[in-house]
Parts: C-alpha cells; structure tokens; sequence
C-alpha cells in the first residue's frame, strides 16, 4: 500500500510540469491561489473576514456539535458497553459500531430532522423565509427533541453553577444551559442501560469460574469457556435486535 502510494505520488510530481506546459503552449487558463493579508479600507470588510472565519470553525466542529445535540451519545455509549460485556475485543470494529450509531441515530433523529427540513430547510431554499427565521425554526425543534430527554435535576445543575434563578417552564431554558444538561442526561442514561446489560454477563462469568473452581480446573482460564458460551447466549436470544429496540424505545419522542 505504501509503494503503490509513493508510485503515485511520484507519477503526479513527474508529469505535473508537462501538464502545465500543455496547458501555457494551448492557453488555457489556470488558477492561482494567492493567500495575502491586505489593510482592510471599511469596517464591513472586517466583519465579512471574521464571519468566514466564523461559518469555517462551525464547519469544522460541526460534527461534535451534532454528536452533542442529537441521540448519538447514547447510542455509541450503549454499543460500546455490549461490547466490552461480551469480552470480545476489537469484535464487531469500532468502525462498525461507528456506522451503527450513526444509522440508530438518524432512525431515532429521523422525526425532528423531517420537521426542520419541512418547517425550516425547504422555506429557506424557496427563498421563503430568511436565514434567521429558519435557523430559529431548526433550534425550535432541537430544543424539543433536547427538552424531552433531559432531566430537570441537570437542569437544575447548571442553573446553580451559574447562580442565575430557574425559568417557570422547561421552554425558557436557555440553549447554553440546555446542551450540556441534555449530554449529562444521556450519559447518565447509557451508563444505567450499559450496567443492565453487563449484569447477565457478569453472572455468566462467575457461574463459569465457580464451576471451574469446583471441579479443580484452576489452571484453566474462566474466560476461555465463559466467552464462546456468552456469544451463543447473546446470539439465541436475539441480542442485537433486543439491543437496537431498548436503545431506540428509550427515548420519548415529541
């Protein structure tokens, strides 16, 4: 794999000189990319340099900001327990869980996201609604999906760490509070379903060693027949599809 990429990696270095004297010798125009700093003459041209440095850090934390706001965390957490329950190590890849999480949460996400393309994306695209309005329309529906899952304890939390009074109701809760209150409630949430599912096969575990341990097999190692008989208890009883239908029935959809 390396010499392949080095191979082309020197093919692109070798012929890029000859492609450009091609395109000198027939005129064609090619770009150039010239990055210089230059003495702003107006304010707008300021504040139009800080909104693009503005809009490419979003960019470029978008993916936290949607792990953070949507059923995600959860989710991955929860697979992640199975995993280390059963014992097997780097079975099913991480990039597996991964792609499941990510599919669980866009099945789970699937109501909010078809009211924000509706009620949101679609007017905004149809020039129908400025970008204001529909970006308040899409943290409207957020904040309700974020509101249903959290606790009013980590609610309460983040109001005192910040010594300001509690709304009169959960709609009022600003979205700075609200974020991290909604990722402690769903960490919370995964580790109680991730310590449910680890007690069958903890059980397991200790019949395994006691009956080793009864029958003086001390030199053999518990995990050695724990481990295969785990995997065909999980997968005799459905354990996947049980798995995906507690993650997915958790949730108290608006």
């Amino acid at each position: 794999m390396l010499l392949l990429s080095f191979l082309i990696l020197a093919s692109v270095y070798c012929l890029l000189p000859v492609a450009c004297q091609t395109a000198y010798a027939i005129d064609i125009p090619i770009p150039k990319v010239d990055l210089t700093i230059t003495e702003a003459k107006s304010p707008k041209e300021v504040a139009l340099s800080l909104e693009i440095l503005l809009i490419l850090t979003i960019l470029t934390l978008s993916p936290s900001i949607i792990m953070m706001t949507t059923a995600y965390t959860r989710v991955y957490i929860v697979l992640s327990f199975v995993e280390r329950a059963i014992g097997l190590q780097g079975l099913p890849p991480k990039t597996i869980l991964t792609g499941m999480a990510i599919f669980l949460t866009i099945y789970i996400m699937a109501p909010t996201f078809t009211r924000i393309y509706h009620e949101a994306a679609m007017p905004f695209y149809n020039n129908e609604v400025p970008v204001k309005v529909a970006y308040a329309k899409t943290m409207d529906e957020l904040r309700k999906f974020m509101l249903s899952q959290t606790r009013e304890k980590d609610i309460g939390l983040y109001f005192r760490l910040s010594n300001t009074p509690a709304p009169k109701n959960r709609g009022a809760v600003p979205t700075h509070i609200l974020v991290p209150a909604f990722m402690l409630s769903e960490i919370k949430t995964a580790f109680t379903m991730g310590v449910i599912i680890y007690i069958p096969f903890i059980v397991i575990d200790m019949v395994v060693a006691s009956i080793l341990m009864s029958m003086g097999m001390i030199m053999v190692p518990p995990v050695m027949i724990s481990l295969p008989l785990k995997v065909l208890i999980f997968v005799l009883v459905n354990g996947w599809d049980l798995l995906a239908y507690s993650i997915v029935k958790s949730y108290h959809l608006p």
